[in-house]
């Protein structure tokens, strides 16, 4: 009797178990982890508009050669992914005979836009992250800027992976596409929009 009246109550095991858990959660909430961007499994959307009398903008997707994802607590703190710009596949309906997808195609791959042939890859690095914002290093055409990515979310799924979505806007100045016709470049808008989805694996 004496030595189980010494043991530790119902309601003191309670409360150790409680905190055992607490402590587990924590512990989770507070892990980094690092994910591979499965490349199938992500790409990024591109648009861009046409301005003056007859507004209509073109869209598409480009894909993904590699990458990588840092959370903490679920959060994420950092990143860096490589893209194909060999890829570029517009998905709008705005062609016609005289205006082929195909001659989008080889204007956007052009060595006076993206010069596909003389910088194949492009590449996004976050060098930190506030909220749901993000600053990245932006290289394209060899050239790199600091953008900003915006409405950052990642999102746990049931098989273990996790997608990360934002939103970028750049200056597509700044990075020397531009058309050599200056009446022709005026009439594109300077900002090319960029919607990043990307999903990865735990290493």
């Amino acid at each position: 009797v004496i030595l189980v009246s010494c043991g530790p109550s119902a309601a003191e095991q309670a409360a150790a178990r409680e905190k055992a858990v607490a402590d587990s959660i924590a512990v989770a909430a507070g892990k980094e982890m690092t994910y591979s961007i499965d490349p199938a499994a992500s790409a990024v959307k591109w648009e861009g508009n046409m301005t003056g009398v007859k507004a209509y903008s073109h869209n598409g997707i480009l894909k993904l050669v590699s990458g990588s994802l840092m959370t903490k607590g679920g959060i994420l703190i950092g990143g860096e992914f490589t893209a194909d710009m060999k890829s570029i596949d517009p998905k709008d309906n705005g062609y016609s005979e005289e205006h082929p997808r195909e001659g989008l195609i080889g204007h956007l791959s052009s060595a006076a836009f993206f010069d596909v042939a003389g910088a194949p890859t492009s590449s996004l690095k976050i060098t930190s992250v506030e909220g749901n914002t993000a600053t990245a290093e932006l290289t394209l055409k060899n050239k790199t800027n600091t953008e900003k990515i915006t409405d950052v979310v990642v999102t746990p799924n049931a098989d273990g992976t996790v997608t990360a979505t934002g939103n970028l806007a750049f200056d597509r100045q700044k990075y020397g596409a531009s058309w050599t016709n200056p009446a022709k470049d005026m009439v594109l808008a300077n900002d090319i929009v960029l919607s990043v989805m990307l999903t990865g694996k735990a290493q």
